[in-house]
């Protein structure tokens, strides 16, 4: 019964239960099913199996930041693990803990250990926290025998926000002087810089919301929770979510409750002071975290990627935790992927969103610089498709594509570690984004990111004269700008005269089972992140292609025989 110390306590309390592990990183958004606790990725090792109750142990998480929010309605569900252990940084699932503990009074314990600790626990079957750190054995241990571990680390203490520099105006608010809503905001993000390492807070003037979206009972209890706090934005404030979004739930056919809950949430959010944007990003058409790693990467942008809520807090505050790398000239890369592809056949724009989740990958945490593809022409929807699916496997918040990012060439250190990325990946990320087992398609979902204007112009040069299958339903979420600029230029019309059905919607990859006609069966997207959401959060198969192909499928309810062996014939540089 070996004894598993010293540890690294995230979150403080005490749990004993069954261990669930793997290798291999979890993407809670997408990837658990936050009503029961089962792990619906069908790509991960642990599919079907179920985290509730039982100490998961992983390297780290994986892919979307909104699993702070899927951890949050866990707890709330009482479907949440017993514990968690991590081998490496992780910062989206223990953030929404810390919300969890501090403004909902739900919490789990969280610890990080190193790669022989995290080893040593994958070889039993039982964990249970003590005084000393934590006892893994082959048997069960009675909960009685659970006590939190001895916290012997100074820089655990979070309450008092040791090591983080603050203003004379943090204290207030840390204090209470504004509102018990802002100090808690203020404590969040606190214990946020400290598991990241951050050690200053700066002023923002004004802010925008994508945390703002509806995902079940604890995102309104949440919200009403500050709101009776006296939750009052400090800086201007935009939200993703609008009024016409809610309005689109409920055409899409959502379940009537929750689109009323829907509808209670943006009020709440208005009431604190937040604007329903006219568009869903506020000054930009494409949000979220693929959002901003197109404008670091090729705007020269320099936003950190927080987790899901903690945007709430800043707009609570006026203050954000930063790290310096990012703030100035912008970080070196650290590693550099270096792409052999000898030619592309076929697969046109659905390359960009294939090498986009393979090099985010390949990359991790890293900020890479990318080679070999210096010679391509993607367009800026390309390169918002690779941005976002690179978003989905890449927590870094930038990269640089050599020959397309302006700063590429002065970010280059020469002792860089090369990684070469061949075509066998771009296969490996299509089995991934495939999981249908049959050629038939009732949805073909389109929008994610949302559908531009260009792509609008694109879709009707293609279906001209053309017309979708009765039997196939073929959804566009696009945003409301687009939306305007389609209409006004006649292609909407071309493309709704198609078969389609065109909505002004956040984010499609949000939408549950429950926004899905019944009888559709398989799905086909041209998007990486919903390629990879949508087997566990709707319960379809998946086709993937290009969106010529997408408008073939919807025409003829199959997806052409040879797509899959036209992307195999791909050869990689010898």
């Amino acid at each position: 019964m070996p004894i598993i110390s010293p540890i690294k306590t995230i979150v403080q309390g005490a749990a004993t239960g069954e261990i669930l592990s793997s290798t291999e990183p979890l993407s809670f958004w997408g990837g658990v099913c936050q009503k029961t606790g089962e792990v619906t990725d069908t790509q991960h090792p642990l599919h079907g199996e179920n985290i509730k109750d039982r100490i998961l142990v992983l390297p780290s998480t994986s892919g979307s930041p909104n699993g702070s929010l899927v951890i949050l309605e866990l707890l709330i569900n009482s479907a949440a693990p017993a514990g968690l252990v991590f081998l490496n940084e992780e910062e989206i699932v223990t953030t929404g803990v810390i919300i969890a503990q501090t403004l909902l009074g739900r919490s789990i314990p969280v610890f990080r250990v190193n790669e022989s600790q995290f080893n040593n626990i994958t070889h039993h079957t039982h964990l249970a926290t003590a005084a000393r750190g934590l006892v893994a054995d082959v048997a069960p241990f009675p909960p009685s025998d659970a006590v939190p571990p001895n916290r012997s680390d100074p820089d655990t203490q979070t309450q008092n926000g040791n090591n983080v520099r603050l203003s004379y105006r943090d204290r207030g608010i840390l204090n209470g002087d504004y509102s018990i809503a802002a100090a808690h905001a203020m404590n969040i993000l606190i214990q946020y810089a400290r598991l990241r390492g951050m050690r200053e807070l700066v002023s923002t003037y004004r802010t925008h919301i994508d945390s703002c979206i509806y995902t079940g009972p604890a995102s309104l209890l949440l919200a009403r929770t500050l709101l009776d706090q006296g939750a009052d934005f400090a800086v201007s404030t935009t939200l993703s979510s609008t009024f016409d979004e809610q309005r689109c739930l409920r055409e899409l056919g959502v379940d009537t409750n929750v689109a009323l809950e829907a509808d209670g949430l943006v009020d709440v959010y208005v009431a604190m002071g937040g604007r329903a944007s006219k568009d869903f990003r506020g000054t930009s058409q494409f949000g979220g975290p693929g959002g901003v790693v197109y404008r670091n990467s090729f705007d020269r942008g320099r936003t950190q990627r927080y987790p899901a809520l903690i945007d709430i807090c800043i707009a609570l505050t006026g203050r954000r935790p930063v790290a310096e790398v990012v703030e100035t000239a912008g970080p070196n890369p650290s590693l550099c992927i270096d792409v052999r592809i000898e030619s592309v056949i076929e697969l046109t724009n659905a390359l960009y969103p294939l090498l986009g989740y393979a090099i985010g990958k390949v990359a991790a945490d890293q900020i890479p610089l990318i080679t070999g593809l210096e010679t391509t022409t993607p367009t800026t929807t390309d390169l918002q498709a690779f941005s976002a699916a690179f978003a989905t496997t890449s927590s870094a918040p930038q990269f640089y594509l050599a020959g397309h990012s302006d700063n590429a060439a002065q970010s280059s250190p020469a002792d860089l570690r090369r990684v070469r990325l061949g075509a066998d990946k771009l296969v490996s990320a299509l089995d991934e984004f495939t999981t249908a087992t049959d050629a038939t398609v009732g949805l073909v979902s389109l929008g994610n990111p949302n559908f531009t204007a260009k792509e609008f112009r694109r879709f009707s040069q293609i279906c001209a004269g053309r017309h979708k299958a009765d039997s196939v339903e073929m959804i566009i979420t696009t945003s409301p700008r687009a939306y305007a600029e389609a209409s006004a230029s006649r292609t909407l019309q071309a493309v709704e005269a198609f078969g389609a059905k065109v909505y002004t919607d956040p984010c499609w990859s949000m939408r549950a089972e429950s926004a899905i006609d019944p009888a559709a069966g398989n799905i086909m997207t041209n998007c990486a992140k919903y390629a990879l959401c949508a087997p566990g959060m709707a319960r379809r198969g998946v086709h993937y292609g290009s969106l010529r192909h997408c408008i073939n499928a919807a025409e003829t309810g199959r997806v052409a025989s040879g797509l899959r062996e036209r992307l195999l014939g791909l050869q990689c540089e010898q």
